[in-house]
């Protein structure tokens, strides 16, 4: 029994070099799990990637992109037409303003007052008419009494009741009297036309006057404000801008080998850089005529000098099919990428 419970040798015990062989044996037999890892990572990479790629495949035989693309819109222009002193400046920087908000004024005293000289000038051309018209009645009467006694003495005269001397004396007079009557009535003509040319000259002067308000003509914010109270414009200065709210659009400059399927009225994903992850729809609304590069303020010339083949960018106008999203408000000149379905 004793000799039964003794513990039993290790192989290190038995035989270090059957020991050492036992233990070789035993690390070659164990699976190594590294390599294994590695290539079913790599496999699933492959696979990752040819998914990928089909998909790239499939998304640009359908679809072309750019992101040479900026949101346009309507700016108008400030100018005013009058020149003056500014009296009044009632807006600011990004203020918003509706179509008949008053901008600025000018001081309007100058032309105030040629308005009241042309009011004078107006009525004083209206009282030439009254005097020229109340001379041609006199002259009219006068006319009247010696047609009437050149026509009682021409009988006589035939009949030599009066003398030659008679009768000649009544028709110079009768002739003279209409002369002057032809002559009265031209001026009341030219009197009347004073008048008018006066009241032109009134509406001009009041027109003029009109132009020392300046206001919006149309709605938006108010943008490049250059002018202060005080300051001394001139017609057609530049004081400030007005970009429309109301509408904006995408101009997207492509190349000219992406528009071989490109129509109107294609669908298209517009994506805005200030909203990352907010698309928008639209559609294609029209396609240039002309290549940008024509309208540069030196376009190209490739007749001259040594010719180098440039892919030319034809611009491509996206409206917006989206109802306004007042938490994403789309502003002039933000870059956005067109993605158009062109099938």
């Amino acid at each position: 029994m004793k000799e039964a419970q003794k513990r039993t040798p290790s192989i290190r015990e038995l035989s270090p070099a059957i020991a050492e062989e036992t233990v070789v044996s035993t690390r070659r037999q164990r699976p190594k799990a590294g390599p294994i890892v590695l290539y079913g990572v790599l496999a699933l990479l492959v696979v990752a990637a040819i998914i990928y790629g089909i998909q790239t495949i499939v998304f640009y035989t359908h679809h072309v992109t750019t992101d040479d693309a900026q949101i346009e819109g309507h700016i108008a222009p400030v100018l005013p037409r009058v020149a003056g002193y500014v009296a009044e400046v009632l807006v600011d920087d990004n203020q918003r303003v509706d179509g008949a908000h008053v901008l600025v004024r000018i001081d309007p005293r100058d032309l105030q007052s040629k308005v009241n000289v042309a009011q004078a000038a107006l009525v004083n051309a209206e009282a030439a008419v009254a005097v020229a018209r109340a001379n041609l009645e006199a002259i009219k009467t006068k006319r009247e009494k010696t047609s009437t006694d050149f026509g009682r003495n021409a009988p006589l005269f035939r009949q030599r009741v009066i003398s030659p001397q008679e009768y000649d004396a009544t028709k110079a007079a009768a002739d003279a009297a209409e002369a002057e009557y032809q002559s009265a009535a031209r001026q009341v003509t030219a009197a009347e036309a004073q008048v008018a040319q006066r009241q032109a000259d009134l509406e001009y002067a009041q027109l003029q006057l009109s132009y020392t308000t300046i206001a919006a003509s149309a709605p938006g914010f108010v943008a490049k404000k250059s002018v202060e109270v005080g300051q001394y414009i001139e017609a057609g200065q530049p004081l400030m801008a007005i970009v429309q709210d109301t509408e904006v659009w995408v101009v997207a400059n492509f190349k000219e080998t992406q528009l071989r399927k490109m129509r109107v009225g294609q669908q298209v994903t517009v994506e805005v850089d200030a909203y990352p992850g907010r698309v928008f729809h639209a559609r294609v609304d029209s396609i240039a005529s002309a290549t940008g590069a024509k309208f540069a303020l030196l376009p190209p010339d490739n007749a001259t000098g040594n010719f180098v083949k440039v892919v030319q960018r034809v611009p491509v106008k996206i409206v917006f099919t989206d109802p306004p999203d007042s938490d994403h408000p789309l502003r002039v000149g933000m870059n956005v990428t067109a993605i158009v379905n062109v099938g």
